[in-house]
């Protein structure tokens, strides 16, 4: 259902401005970068600034309680700092709080997620705005993109399966998968424009193909084979949706030796009231494939602390089994209830103050982890991907970029060495316990 307000817009001869903000996952980044192909080849620009821009649109987050606040707060600033502008809303929050959203104070379109991609096209119609279609020039193309080392890219939407914790599968809807020409295309395109790694991403990373007879191992090939993109990663894949043969797509050294699995728990009494697909064992399984199938292999993953009815047993045995495991990095969330899913409806939530406890301590061992993981690396070559820079008071420029496993990587340079969006070699010689990064020294670029 949309929901708009339609006022008369008179647009200027200048060339209209959009300006694209995001919250929450990689899919809302991904959907930024389609949607900002979509304005351009309208005639419009795309701003780094929500002050001057004639359009605002905002993707929304509702995976926690504080997303959703995060996403109304969000909406209020936009309207304030800019009050003159367009502002559409659209994304989770606002596909589940429709009518709420649509009745606060600046908002003229909200836009439900099943949509998102006609987007452009939608808001353009319903509110009225000028266009003037034209075939976009590459440089235009990548003004959005450009500001970032690598582009993520949407494969899917939508999720099958309903973990009891989950609204994002109530917000998100059904399963659709994009097809594999188009995102081939993409990659392909963003690789003749300079970025040098591609992330696939989605709701349901690995469901790729269930509507339309392909899967994510035969997109990867197809990506492998028909284009030249450097790097490529994937985002949250289920641990469940990986076939035997999967790991040998790393065989191919441009697929970067890491995966995000997220876990949730490991207690599978919890698990099991979570309706997750994977229990303990499984995962210990496949993690230990991946990793004598795939040296220096990188397994991350996510956490949710105090589920309800968690008790301290179970709370110890998922401590064990992380431990155990060896995560280089943990995403750790306390549960949120949320409105619409059944665990919000189970009995025995956990108090804020026993989350705090476990929080910090799996936080303790999430960080010891890490150390463990990065000393690995000290004292080797690795090839970093490298971020924009950051300057320090002495004059000096910090950079941060990432190896391909995954681990942060800072470095200082002074002059005109610029590092920005190159792959180098990079000598790994210490770890800064500041922020848990590698530092190094780089030796030698890659242009």
């Amino acid at each position: 259902m949309l929901i708009f307000r339609v006022n008369t817009f008179q647009s200027p001869i200048k060339k209209m401005k959009v300006h694209l903000k995001s919250l929450g996952c990689r899919l809302n980044e991904a959907e930024l970068e389609q949607w900002s192909q979509q304005y351009i080849a309208q005639g419009y620009s795309i701003s780094g600034s929500a002050e001057d821009a004639d359009l605002l649109v905002l993707n929304t987050c509702a995976v926690t309680n504080e997303a959703s606040r995060k996403s109304r707060n969000l909406i209020n600033r936009l309207q304030r700092n800019n009050p003159r502008a367009k502002l559409v809303v659209t994304g989770c929050h606002s596909s589940l709080n429709a009518q709420q959203t649509a009745d606060t104070k600046g908002v003229d379109l909200v836009i439900p997620n099943q949509q998102k991609p006609a987007l452009a096209t939608i808001s353009l119609d319903k509110l009225h705005l000028s266009t003037k279609p034209r075939t976009p020039a590459p440089d235009d193309i990548a003004l959005y993109s450009r500001g970032r080392h690598r582009a993520f890219i949407k494969i899917q939407d939508g999720c099958r399966y309903r973990c009891s914790f989950c609204i994002v599968t109530v917000a998100r809807g059904d399963e659709r998968s994009r097809s594999v020409e188009e995102i081939v295309e993409d990659i392909r395109r963003f690789d003749e424009q300079g970025i040098n790694e591609a992330v696939l991403t989605g709701v349901h990373v690995g469901g790729f193909g269930s509507d339309n007879e392909s899967s994510l191992f035969e997109l990867v090939e197809k990506i492998l084979a028909d284009t030249d993109i450097q790097r490529l990663r994937f985002a949250s894949v289920e641990p469940w949706d990986l076939p035997d043969h999967f790991f040998s797509l790393f065989n191919d050294k441009r697929v970067m030796p890491h995966m995000h699995l997220p876990l949730q728990s490991g207690s599978d009494t919890v698990l099991r009231r979570m309706s997750r697909r994977c229990k303990t064992q499984e995962f210990s399984a496949l993690v230990d494939k991946a990793r004598s199938h795939v040296d220096g292999f990188n397994v991350t993953s996510d956490i949710i602390v105090g589920f309800p009815g968690e008790t301290e047993q179970e709370w110890q045995q998922t401590m064990k089994f992380v431990e155990s495991t060896g995560f280089g990095h943990l995403h750790i969330f306390p549960y949120s209830p949320r409105t619409g899913t059944k665990a919000a409806r189970l009995d025995d939530q956990i108090d804020t103050q026993t989350k705090r406890r476990r929080i910090k301590e799996l936080t303790e061992l999430a960080n010891a982890m890490k150390k463990t993981s990065l000393q690995k690396a000290i004292n080797t070559t690795q090839s970093v991907l490298w971020e924009k820079p950051s300057k320090q008071a002495d004059g000096q420029i910090i950079y941060h970029g990432y190896t391909p496993n995954f681990h942060r990587v800072k470095t200082v340079v002074s002059g005109n060495n610029s590092l920005e969006h190159q792959v180098t070699d990079t000598n790994i010689t210490a770890i800064d316990s500041t922020d848990l990064a590698l530092t190094g020294i780089t030796t030698d670029r890659d242009d």
